[in-house]
């Protein structure tokens, strides 16, 4: 199974969302081909109402805690509430474009 299908399988279960957007992000970055390192997640689910964005992204980190702690090296999380993301009409912000350095320099 995909590292992607891990992450929407895990988030699925554990958190019952609307809306569940998994992006593999990995080709943005210096990173070996067919990489799975750099994901970016919008998912908008009930279970964040009552929650500020601290506690939203503790309560993701710990339902991806085993991918977390191998292969996968960043997370760009947006969560919402079903109100949050209707006030947003539906749009998260886009990844900005990474920075880092190549690996050939």
């Amino acid at each position: 199974m995909t590292i992607q299908r891990q992450i929407e399988t895990q988030l699925t279960g554990l958190m019952d969302p609307e809306l569940l957007e998994v992006t593999n992000e990995s080709n943005q970055h210096s990173v070996p081909p067919n990489s799975e390192t750099h994901f970016r997640v919008v998912i908008v689910s009930d279970c964040f109402t009552g929650q500020r964005k601290v506690a939203r992204h503790q309560q993701v980190y710990g339902a991806l805690s085993v991918q977390l702690q191998g292969p996968v090296h960043a997370l760009a999380l947006h969560t919402y509430t079903p109100g949050e993301w209707r006030e947003r009409q539906q749009l998260a912000p886009e990844s900005p474009a990474c920075h880092g350095a190549s690996k050939a320099d």
